[in-house]
């Protein structure tokens, strides 16, 4: 197992990696919608959605997978009933870059780190 570290993704904020490869997956820790630039989070469940999976891209890419590899995710909602807005962004997401939607879990949770209103999780395995 690896530790994958990329500038293009926020750093961890506890004892924890950005992601991990092993072998040819890709795993990534939960992303908090933290903009890199800014060091802030968007205001909007919408921007923060896509903040959040551009996070998560960063880091399956610097592990040397593409957006079309990642297999699995796991988004975290602070308030289910965001879901539609989540899932049109996150719907958008992978069509704008031309690849197939992933399996997909989507659970509410009481709160986040830093009050985000969401948080995803990626797997990601090269496509044969």
């Amino acid at each position: 197992m690896i530790s994958i570290d990329t500038k293009d993704a926020p750093a961890a904020i506890g004892p924890y990696v950005q992601g991990v490869t092993l072998g040819d997956l890709v795993i990534t820790s939960g992303q908090l919608p933290i903009d890199v630039a800014t060091g802030e989070m968007p205001a909007t469940v919408e921007e923060q959605t896509l903040q959040s999976l551009k996070n998560a891209l960063a880091i399956v890419e610097e592990g040397g997978l593409t957006v079309r590899d990642i297999m699995k995710t796991t988004v975290f909602v602070k308030d289910l009933n965001d879901f539609a807005k989540v899932n049109e962004v996150y719907g958008k997401f992978f069509e704008d870059r031309e690849a197939p939607f992933p399996a997909r879990s989507c659970v509410e949770v009481a709160r986040l780190p830093k009050d985000a209103l969401v948080e995803i999780e990626v797997l990601a395995y090269p496509r044969g």
